[in-house]
């Protein structure tokens, strides 16, 4: 009589499937590779035999379906209109994804799902520079350096000739751009309290430079950074938001804002402009190098592998001792 096989799990082609489709150590990019953010909105996001993949459901084609490349993918920022299921969020959290619900087009960050096997390098980094006092001025120095060009800053400065410096720059900014769009004197104006009654500059500038503050914290939190922790500005949980964004405003928010003086509607101009000019200038992979450079510029960025995402013990000579093991004395 034929023995009957050990019990087991019945091979089916969709029990084979899953096997093939779940990841190991090896197939995982380092975290260098994968620094990639993908935007889905109007979408339905879930996990199937294969895959994590997103429906998208129209008239016209009916229902189609996009697998996406989890393991390759640092961010994924979920707009407006969508779902995604909890099997699926459990697939991404191994790969180290952090899923951002965001507004249209990635512009405000509203929540945050961090995985758990997110690594602190940078977080440590950041922390080990925000607390000594002479490290807090050099990345805060390089900030502003970076905002006015190197080697216009004078020599050991202080944050008060950076303050200055940074002022006359945007003054001068403003002034040119005025002069360029032809609308007179312009004075920056922020004051909620009576919105409604500013010029369509400020108006313009201040929806923009709120979409520019939320993508620079999807990409912050994306790295593993904490918000709260400013090298320029302080006492504010979106401190460090501030820090990254202000890098940038010459360059994007501010010309955006003048070439809008004359729009009917600058709130929703500003928005939808700068949502449309982010794919040419691909902030967010920008953002990030920015943030490595000024938090470690000596040492390159090279993750460890991902079996090395372990969690460590802390040590006062050493750093750090691997965790997971038994340190008690033999006897």
């Amino acid at each position: 009589m034929t023995e009957a096989p050990a019990a087991g799990p019945a091979r089916t082609p969709a029990n084979a499937r899953r096997q093939l489709a779940a990841p190991t150590v090896a197939m995982l990019p380092r975290i260098a590779d994968s620094l990639s953010f993908l935007y889905l909105d109007i979408v339905r996001v879930h996990q199937d035999d294969t895959g994590v993949r997103a429906e998208v459901t129209s008239e016209q084609r009916g229902t189609e379906t996009v697998y996406l490349p989890t393991a390759a993918l640092s961010c994924v920022l979920l707009g407006p209109g969508t779902s995604i299921t909890a099997r699926a969020l459990a697939t991404l959290a191994p790969h180290g994804t952090t899923v951002l619900i965001t507004g249209a087009g990635g512009v405000r960050c509203y929540a945050a799902a961090l995985p758990d096997s997110l690594t602190t390098t940078w977080l440590e980094r950041q922390t080990r520079s925000w607390a000594d006092d002479t490290r807090r001025l050099a990345v805060a120095t390089a900030m502003y350096e970076r905002r006015f060009g190197h080697g216009t800053a004078p020599a050991a400065p202080t944050l008060d000739q950076l303050r200055g410096l940074e002022g006359r720059r945007v003054k001068a900014h403003y002034r040119l751009l005025a002069q360029q769009y032809k609308i007179g004197r312009f004075r920056r104006a922020y004051d909620p309290a009576s919105w409604d009654t500013q010029d369509p500059v400020n108006l313009a500038l201040s929806s923009a430079n709120t979409c520019l503050y939320g993508i620079v914290h999807a990409a912050i939190l994306a790295l593993g950074c904490s918000p709260a922790l400013g090298f320029v500005h302080n006492g504010n949980q979106q401190a460090f938001v501030y820090d990254i964004a202000d890098l940038y405003k010459a360059e994007l928010t501010i010309p955006l804002a003048f070439s809008l003086h004359a729009t009917t509607n600058p709130e929703a101009a500003a928005r939808r402009s700068f949502r449309d000019g982010l794919r040419l200038f691909k902030l967010l992979p920008r953002i990030v190098t920015d943030i490595q450079q000024l938090l470690d510029p000596d040492t390159p960025y090279d993750a460890p592998d991902p079996e090395e995402h372990l969690v460590d013990l802390w040590d006062p000579i050493s750093g750090a001792i691997p965790g997971g093991k038994n340190h008690g004395a033999d006897t």
